[in-house]
């Protein structure tokens, strides 16, 4: 079935050509749970009764307001999620425009190293992908880890979609390879790194270190880290 990339939350869905052919022209910009939240949104704004709808940017706004949290105030917040691994993770806003990304290497919820950086002009899932680069980067070589990044798109491209692109000089079934030179760069360090696996994490639910990743990947819109 025909794949779009969500504009709200980065995920990837799918829609059946059957849908698609009864609106021609339309291509879907936003997934159904992105579309379920914003219709309980609109619902509880009129006072008419909708089942309620899990946001998941709900944990890093409070109010309609994007928290943008310190590092510290992410540790002081947030105690959910894996203890272990690499947490990447970017940003643009807009989209495109300015950009971030972080990546952060924890072993037993102790930070073990970590990076990040910003661009004038970019977008979500350049900053996504030259984080999940970064990311591999963080582990000594040899050593096993999960590397996970909250961009489903980023995911099944490295996991699913690259290796056939490459067997067909890099080029896709759709049309053009996105990114393609960030796409070969995290391709290449995927595979010389064996021992670590790419893993989907769910964004902004409670997870300590993927918010302490999008708080590095948001540091340059402060005055501290």
């Amino acid at each position: 079935m025909p794949e779009f990339t969500c504009t709200r939350c980065g995920d990837v869905f799918v829609l059946s050509q059957a849908v698609l052919d009864r609106y021609p022209g339309w291509t879907p910009r936003h997934c159904r749970r992105c579309r379920e939240a914003t219709g309980a949104a609109s619902a509880a704004d009129t006072g008419s009764a909708a089942r309620p709808a899990r946001s998941r940017r709900s944990s890093r706004r409070r109010g309609g307001v994007e928290e943008n949290l310190t590092l510290a105030e992410v540790l002081a917040t947030y105690t959910g999620g894996p203890s272990d691994g690499v947490f990447t993770d970017g940003s643009a806003d807009p989209n495109p425009g300015p950009g971030g990304w972080g990546a952060v290497y924890v072993v037993d919820d102790e930070v073990v190293a970590q990076d990040y950086g910003h661009e004038p002009y970019t977008t979500n899932n350049r900053m996504e992908l030259t984080a999940i680069i970064h990311g591999f980067d963080l582990v000594p070589v040899g050593t096993p880890a999960v590397v996970y990044s909250d961009s489903m798109l980023c995911v099944r491209t490295l996991n699913e979609w690259a290796a056939g692109w490459e067997a067909r000089g890099w080029r896709r079934k759709g049309g053009p390879v996105e990114n393609l030179d960030l796409v070969k760069e995290a391709w290449a360090g995927k595979r010389a790194r064996p021992e670590l696996e790419l893993r989907w994490i769910r964004s902004h639910d409670g997870s300590r270190w993927n918010e302490y990743a999008d708080s590095l990947a948001t540091a340059y819109r402060r005055d501290r880290l």
